[in-house]
């Protein structure tokens, strides 16, 4: 199987730059399918210098970097290099003897792998992870040219995952039906490390004090995700005890201002000794942060699914997120968290304050979320996925009009 994930590199660091919850979701659902004996080859960019063509993670799945442009180029001017992109990816699928099918991860790896369909002659399954009209009512606008290249991957993709209900409805309102193509494959998480565990001790393993309440933010730090919306939440929140940490780093081309912006913001409301920026983390040590937090806040203007709210339930931790997208799949309001509409930082304030004042709800809270989170497993996701695959290759491939 090829897997086409052009713009970032399940190699990368997560929570910085163009790398975030989509390299989690290739690396670990890749690396499921390997496991479970799918071949398994991702295409991404040579994004700088000195890369290896070739990077063998496990056996069954390689990294392959494709030299297309420039090194150094923002995701929005991406679009000038994907027919040298795809050519370089023909030209290993040729020498590498081929693939059965083309699995796309966004839009631009999806323009990339409708080409290959049509000169392989093999099925297309796209997963779009965002969508330009989604994230326009969001008040993120995108270029007219992305919206065209996703209603045209729409109609001529063999499969789309999705990943929950929600994700799905909010396709079918958008793009219409696709007349049967939509799969829900919902992402797992790495129980291994995102478990349950002793919050004094992760606090002590990351010099934290105990008698603190520490809410923590995780995500790049751009303004789709909300870190501004969790600084201003703490200033609403009005307890100088209060920490958060903000886990994340610059993304983007106006990456290095944002980050500068959200700084600014935390001085000018006077929040300097109660809110502390920390580099991206690897998942081992990820996960303590989570362990360490008393609430974690997922204040985005749209998620297609939200992994950091998957990974603190999975940690036991309650979550306070925007009711949009998956979002609304993976907190159970008033159970496993809560769920605010508006985002306004006075209502997450509030249900922070909420979960922080009644220790017997956070209590049951963090119970319910874990088990709820139990049953999401990269394995089930893999395995929905190869039953995905097998259909396609002895189905007839969609007709592109």
């Amino acid at each position: 199987m090829a897997v086409i994930s052009l713009h970032t590199s399940p190699l990368v660091q997560p929570g910085s730059g163009d790398s975030g919850g989509m390299n989690v979701y290739v690396r670990e659902l890749v690396s499921s399918l390997a496991q479970a004996g799918v071949e398994c080859v991702t295409y991404t960019r040579a994004d700088r210098p000195g890369l290896p063509p070739e990077v063998l993670i496990e056996p069954g799945h390689r990294v392959v970097h494709i030299e297309a442009g420039p090194h150094h180029l923002p995701k929005e001017a991406l679009c000038d290099v994907l027919d040298a992109f795809t050519d370089g990816v023909l030209a290993h699928l040729e020498r590498d003897g081929g693939a059965h099918v083309v699995h796309a991860n966004y839009w631009l790896s999806g323009v990339v792998a409708h080409r290959i369909k049509h000169v392989l002659d093999i099925p297309f399954v796209a997963t779009f992870h965002t969508l330009a009209r989604v994230k326009a009512e969001g008040g993120d606008p995108e270029p007219a040219w992305r919206d065209r290249a996703e209603a045209e991957i729409t109609t001529c993709a063999d499969a789309i995952c999705v990943s929950c209900t929600e994700e799905e409805n909010q396709f079918r309102r958008l793009y219409g039906d696709p007349e049967g193509r939509i799969e829900i494959i919902a992402p797992g998480v790495e129980h291994a490390f995102f478990a349950p565990g002793d919050r004094g001790g992760a606090r002590a393993a990351l010099d934290l004090p105990d008698d603190r309440p520490v809410l923590l933010f995780v995500g790049r730090i751009q303004p789709l995700k909300g870190p501004d919306v969790a600084v201003r939440a703490l200033y609403e929140l009005g307890r100088p005890d209060a920490l958060l940490l903000v886990v994340g780093g610059a993304s983007g081309s106006n990456g290095v201002r944002e980050h500068d912006e959200i700084r600014e913001l935390v001085d000018e409301l006077g929040l300097h000794d109660q809110v502390r920026f920390v580099p991206p983390q690897p998942h081992h040590i990820l996960s303590t942060y989570y362990r360490a937090a008393d609430v974690v806040v997922v204040p985005s203007r749209s998620e297609s699914f939200g992994l950091v709210a998957l990974e603190a339930a999975a940690c036991g931790i309650p979550v306070v997120a925007s009711a949009v997208g998956g979002l609304l799949t993976l907190v159970d309001h008033g159970e496993t968290g809560f769920l605010v509409p508006d985002r306004t930082p006075t209502h997450v304030a509030e249900a922070v304050a909420r979960i922080l004042d009644h220790p017997e709800l956070a209590a049951a809270m963090s119970v319910r979320a874990a088990e709820r989170a139990s049953s999401y497993t990269w394995g089930f996701a893999a395995a929905r996925l190869r039953r995905l695959y097998h259909d396609l290759t002895v189905d007839h491939l969609v007709v592109c009009t």
